[in-house]
């Protein structure tokens, strides 16, 4: 039983709704707010109340008016405004988008009023942009599935991925780092008939030997100290859906005859366990490296390369795919743009040159780490010269005796931007990759190639110890 309570308090309760609130007359003057509408207008409580509605300006209000020709409030011809979407213009001019409900409600004296609700969704309304927009760049037709081109090297691309998506048998992706190897992945995933399943997506070279295994086909409790319960494997999680295991040429030759023998069998076991467990799962995998080569070195099986191998796709280096370069700058542009909510327009065409020039080692992760800085320096307007990274140095490509020494140059280059990076970080390598637009795994393969681990970590302050997570 609701206890009886003064006027005084049930204005305290309204003044606490996250919600705003207001109260008009039929007349449409303002009667009453919370304190909720004061801050999504903008306006004080003094300012509106008393004052008519149409002080309160929204893209979904007709106005009453006492004479002349004009119509009437919907609301009191409705009796309910239901779940509206307006966006509301405040005191300072600027906009908030509302969700606004409306009732009737008499009084005592049987005198109508009408009491309006309006939610704040401005950020519910943005992140709908954002997946609006990143919907139109997945179906854009300069792409296919979110990845980007229409070069003569990507139509018929775009058409081996789609067959092979309708197909249960292995695919192998092949490409250099950056090429967008696990877009190709989630394309496939999406267009198969297992979409309706789970995409679960393992990163080989980023897992310890000792601890693949558990994490292919998970564990039994006390298999292995420190296994106080039963874990699910990511085969068993992938069940009815895809599996994409990523740098697949990474994986130790124990792991690899037992993942030979999951696809054989279609059955997994457990570490620490004999009971097969059954499985319905399509493999996916990727690599960067030669896995004819890693077979003559004895570093890859025979026998799982064939049972892999079943559908072959080769991403091209971006270096060989060059008319996409201003197709993919738009697409980061306009990402980088919605992240970082900066007016900038796009790329002056002495930029765009320097990047047409540019070999991309690094390829199309390389681009998008090349907007991403250009958005630090640049604060409006075009992104110039001057705001790309000194790497990109279309000199050296002109020069033959720079030409001779581009690898070396190009080494020192990087070597130095990683140590950059680690220093920015403070040691964090986790925040290093994110400066660099680079995976976790590919700047540990980048520290480890150019011998920077311990340097790297000489050079920062001694209490970054969250840079050891490797």
């Amino acid at each position: 039983m609701i206890p009886k309570t003064s006027e005084k308090f049930w204005e305290k309760m309204v003044d606490t709704m996250m919600e705003g609130l207001v109260v008009v007359s039929s007349r449409g003057t303002i009667l009453a707010v919370n304190r909720a509408m004061e801050e999504i207008t903008g306006y004080s409580r003094a300012e509106l109340v008393g004052h008519p509605c149409s002080l309160i300006k929204t893209d979904s209000c007709i106005a009453p008016c006492t004479s002349g020709r004009c119509k009437t409030c919907e609301l009191f011809q409705t009796g309910f405004v239901r779940r509206r979407k307006a966006a509301l213009v405040k005191k300072d001019g600027g906009l908030v988008h509302v969700l606004k409900n409306a009732v009737l409600l008499k009084g005592d004296d049987g005198q109508a009023v009408g009491v309006e609700t309006f939610t704040d969704i401005t950020e519910v309304v943005a992140q709908e942009r954002v997946i609006y927009r990143l919907r139109r760049e997945l179906n854009r037709e300069d792409g296919f599935q979110g990845i980007i081109g229409r070069s003569p090297v990507m139509m018929p691309l775009f058409s081996l991925i789609a067959s092979a998506a309708q197909s249960d048998a292995p695919t192998i992706i092949y490409g250099e780092s950056g090429t967008g190897k696990e877009l190709v992945a989630g394309a496939i995933h999406r267009l198969s008939p297992r979409r309706q399943g789970p995409l679960i997506k393992v990163n080989v070279a980023a897992l310890h030997e000792s601890l693949l295994e558990s994490e292919l086909f998970g564990h039994v409790k006390g298999a292995f100290t420190g296994a106080d319960r039963s874990r699910l494997g990511r085969f068993e999680a992938a069940d009815g859906g895809d599996i994409f295991l990523d740098e697949v040429g990474d994986m130790p030759l124990s792991t690899q005859a037992k993942l030979l023998r999951v696809l054989q069998e279609k059955i997994i076991e457990r570490v620490g366990d004999h009971q097969p467990i059954p499985i319905n799962v399509r493999l996916i995998s990727a690599t960067n490296k030669n896995l004819g080569q890693l077979m003559a070195e004895g570093r890859f099986r025979e026998d799982l390369y064939y049972r892999i191998n079943v559908i072959p796709i080769h991403l091209p280096p971006l270096r060989e795919r060059k008319e996409d370069i201003p197709l993919l700058v738009e697409a980061f542009i306009e990402r980088a743009r919605l992240k970082s909510k900066k007016p900038i327009k796009g790329i002056s065409k002495e930029a765009l040159e320097k990047l047409l020039a540019h070999q991309w080692p690094g390829n199309v992760r390389e681009l998008i780490n090349v907007i991403e800085y250009a958005f630090v320096l640049c604060q409006e307007g075009n992104i110039l010269p001057e705001h790309l990274p000194q790497l990109i140095n279309p000199k050296s490509l002109h020069s033959t005796s720079t030409r001779k020494n581009g690898g070396r140059l190009f080494q020192e280059q990087a070597r130095e931007l990683l140590l950059k990076a680690m220093r920015t970080a403070g040691g964090n390598k986790a925040e290093a990759a994110r400066i660099l637009g680079v995976s976790r795994v590919t700047l540990w393969k980048k520290l480890k190639k150019y011998n920077l681990q311990l340097e790297a970590e000489e050079e920062i302050s001694d209490d970054a110890e969250e840079g050891n997570e490797f």
